[in-house]
């Protein structure tokens, strides 16, 4: 593991990770794999842009790697829709990443995303040591980078084509929904730069219409009552 990263401490609950340092579950006990690909899969509109991706790269900017349940259903997603000669590339930030052992459990939920979770569990290790992975014939390239969210997009010069908004709750992990992340999204966005979060939080809402998004409410998946999605409009630095 990168020197200087710290584990992820969690325990397991009727066979599902929960984080104890954040004391929130990782993925939604109605169905995870549901709620990401209506929250951030939907919420983004991925499928329809992929299909008619003209240039030959598309880029997505994640806070909070998991389970790398978000990844492996764009991953699928990906590999089904878009053009056989384009790269997804995908970067994700998390502070506590899970060791293999978790991951092997978590990943065993979703017997759908079994051929894409078995080629990165085959290199889970490596991308520990290194933060990179290439998959699938370099069909997609994964970096994430451990550390604080906000930190480490602030070292980023790569714009985003859509953003996963995810990570634990904003009541239980405040210290990364702040303005300072909403500044470097917008910072890292561009006028066809999309995002999707599974929380409706008004402290969210107001931080990213702050920054240069618009921000539209929507209904929720499962047990939650909204989302937000929406797209950056530019801020009023002119960019």
């Amino acid at each position: 593991m990168i020197e200087g990263t710290t584990q992820a401490a969690l325990e397991w609950r009727d066979g599902l990770p929960y984080s104890t340092a954040f004391g929130d579950v990782y993925f939604s006990s109605d169905n995870g794999l549901l709620e990401t690909e209506y929250v951030f899969i939907q919420g983004n509109a991925l499928i329809s842009r992929w299909q008619l991706l003209t240039g030959n790269k598309f880029t997505i900017l994640e806070t909070g790697f998991g389970t790398g349940l978000n990844f492996l259903c764009a991953c699928k997603y990906w590999l089904e829709h878009a053009p056989v000669n384009t790269v997804l590339h995908y970067t994700s930030v998390e502070k506590y990443p899970l060791s293999l052992t978790d991951m092997h459990k978590a990943l065993q939920h979703w017997p759908a995303l079994k051929p894409v979770a078995d080629e990165l569990l085959a290199q889970y290790t490596t991308l520990l040591n290194t933060g990179t992975a290439t998959l699938f014939n370099d069909r997609i390239r994964l970096q994430v980078i451990f550390g604080d969210a906000t930190e480490c997009l602030s070292k980023l010069d790569t714009k985003a084509d859509a953003w996963f908004l995810d990570g634990f709750a904003p009541s239980k992990n405040p210290e990364m929904w702040q303005q300072a992340l909403f500044e470097q999204m917008a910072r890292l966005s561009h006028l066809e730069t999309t995002f999707a979060t599974f929380t409706s939080a008004g402290m969210v809402r107001r931080g990213l219409a702050a920054a240069g998004f618009k921000v539209n409410k929507q209904p929720g998946f499962g047990k939650k009552r909204e989302m937000i999605s929406g797209y950056f409009i530019g801020n009023n630095d002119g960019s």
